[in-house]
């Protein structure tokens, strides 16, 4: 199995995504769009953006846990990775949204 994006709608109608990596766990994910078309936007420009290391921003959060966000030219978050215990995983997960997003399938899910 390679990396793969799922698209979903939510019961409200709304959009996200997510990118998975070949084992299945998600190491990123959208923030909610309002249509179809712009979550799809926001997939292009996950391809486009994942291959550049300076769109990643590591972080950590109030728990002290590691996360990535990934970043689109104009410095607008285009996906944000899990929670991570050990920064190396976080790393590691960005290095998997670089090397496979460009050629990750699109699966469509509904709610």
């Amino acid at each position: 199995m390679s990396a793969s994006f799922e698209l979903k709608k939510s019961v409200d109608g709304q959009f996200h995504f997510s990118l998975h990596a070949a084992d299945g766990a998600s190491v990123l994910r959208s923030e909610t769009y309002t249509t179809l078309a712009s979550a799809k936007n926001g997939i292009e420009s996950v391809r486009k953006n994942a291959g550049t290391d300076s769109r990643y921003v590591f972080e950590k959060s109030a728990n002290g846990k590691s996360y990535f966000n990934l970043k689109a030219a104009n410095g607008q978050i285009i996906g944000s990775s899990p929670l991570y215990a050990d920064p190396n995983a976080a790393r590691q997960a960005a290095d998997t949204v670089k090397h496979h997003a460009a050629n990750a399938v699109l699966h469509e899910a509904s709610a």
